[in-house]
């Protein structure tokens, strides 16, 4: 079959069925086009042929392929980019997420996994993360709303260029200035927080707030204000070094924190579920250090949008690891979009959709650009038809008439009229319903 080039209209209903496939979970995408009861599903014959569906997605890409083929003979050497295949799309993705939202002051830095099983460099394996194998981003999301801000993609080992480590370089990337501006709190895990980048943080007016190990380098050596064996719970010590606030709280554990933004203890407290000494359960109020209760309160931004990504993801097993990345980033922007259509409700005094609700509406706009869907599955049957159409030229009948069949490869002169498929219909051998039940 020959190639016919998509045009944007097309690919809005395109997008609309990779969405439908996110809302109805089958095996396979070609079972949307099935004929049999079992398979029946009148949205995806009205949006797109089937045949067109798998056409565009095995011949998807997201940059020039005459342009890859350049860069990939660069591969070992300085000018190559191991992301250039996702680049003309990341760009935009993260120029869409950049500009039309402005973020609440809380926002979190954490990892995120797009799951893959892909012999792949930039494959990590995360063991406390719940997809343990995949690519790694590093996400800066809103505390709120769980918005994904910005995010870069982890390549693998490499030289820091500021010299200060891979987390140090991560966090400060996320937090660019011509687009968020200043005066932001950001809350990090122990995997980021060091004394270098808090302290380079409050120097460009961002405030910052973590866990910290207590090895960590520049980490107070001091003993004479520890916690200690026998602490109570609730028991909380703490030292300030200038801008930098360490405090250590009793809990069930020691839970240590590193702080630009708060006081030690303004006599906040939480409740706790304790055993009584009769083997009863109650609860009590211990205090609180202000930096483990807002912490507790606002790192959450990341596994909230993991959360909503989800629930209604298409992502989807592949062959190839671009287009795993080209459909997490439309899960990233329709996720990003019904957060500010939410927001937006809100605003107006108005009841804000379901995700669902939300993903089936854009579903069905994305289905009817550039068409009137159509209003009655007849316009979808299969119906064979000569291939030289209505002609009586006997010319026109010996030549056009000899197009292989797409099953057996023997001549015939039917075609599907839906599909543009030439196709048998020979007494013992039709291939015509075959294929059908194929696609």
């Amino acid at each position: 079959m020959r190639w016919k080039e998509v045009k944007p209209s097309e690919m809005c209903n395109y997008l609309s069925i990779v969405l439908y496939l996110g809302l109805v979970k089958v095996t396979a995408a070609r079972d949307l086009w099935k004929k049999e009861n079992f398979f029946k599903f009148p949205y995806p014959h009205s949006v797109m042929k089937g045949y067109r569906y798998e056409a565009i997605t095995a011949n998807l890409h997201m940059s020039d392929p005459a342009a890859d083929v350049v860069n990939d003979q660069l591969r070992g050497q300085p000018g190559y980019d191991g992301l250039f295949r996702l680049k003309p799309l990341h760009d935009d993705i993260l120029t869409a997420c950049r500009t039309h939202y402005h973020p609440h002051k809380n926002l979190s830095v954490d990892e995120r996994m797009v799951a893959t099983k892909a012999r792949n460099g930039m494959k990590q394996y995360m063991k406390d993360k719940p997809t343990k194998w995949g690519y790694k981003l590093f996400v800066l999301a809103d505390s709120q709303s769980g918005y994904t801000c910005d995010f870069t993609i982890y390549e693998g080992k490499a030289p820091s260029p500021s010299g200060n480590g891979l987390t140090f370089d991560a966090v400060v990337n996320l937090l660019k200035v011509p687009y968020l501006g200043t005066g932001f709190h950001v809350y990090v895990d122990n995997f980021y927080t060091s004394t270098k980048l808090f302290s380079h943080l409050h120097q460009v007016r961002f405030g910052a707030c973590g866990t910290i190990r207590e090895n960590c380098v520049g980490f107070p050596r001091t003993t004479d204000n520890a916690l200690g064996k026998k602490a109570a719970r609730g028991d909380m010590r703490w030292i300030r070094e200038g801008s930098l606030l360490y405090v250590k709280w009793k809990d069930t554990r020691d839970v240590t924190m590193c702080s630009t933004i708060h006081k030690a203890n303004s006599g906040q407290s939480v409740q706790r579920r304790v055993r009584n000494p009769d083997g009863t359960w109650s609860r009590r109020e211990f205090p609180v250090p202000d930096a483990v209760k807002q912490y507790n309160k606002s790192m959450g931004g990341v596994d909230l949008s993991d959360a909503l990504i989800k629930y209604f993801s298409v992502t989807r097993k592949t062959s190839r690891w671009y287009l795993k990345f080209f459909l997490h980033f439309v899960d990233n922007a329709v996720v990003n979009s019904f957060l500010i259509h939410k927001e937006m409700a809100e605003m107006k005094n108005q009841k804000p959709l379901t995700q669902k609700k939300f993903r089936i509406a854009l579903c069905e706009q994305l289905g009817k650009v550039g068409k009137e869907l159509a209003s009655n599955e007849a316009s979808t049957d299969h119906v064979p038809l000569e291939a030289c159409g209505l002609s009586n030229d006997p010319h026109l009948k010996a030549t056009k008439g000899r197009r292989k069949c797409r099953i057996c490869k023997s001549s015939t002169i039917w075609l599907c009229e839906a599909c543009d498929v030439p196709l048998c219909i020979i007494p013992g051998r039709c291939c015509f319903r075959f294929w059908h039940k194929r696609v």
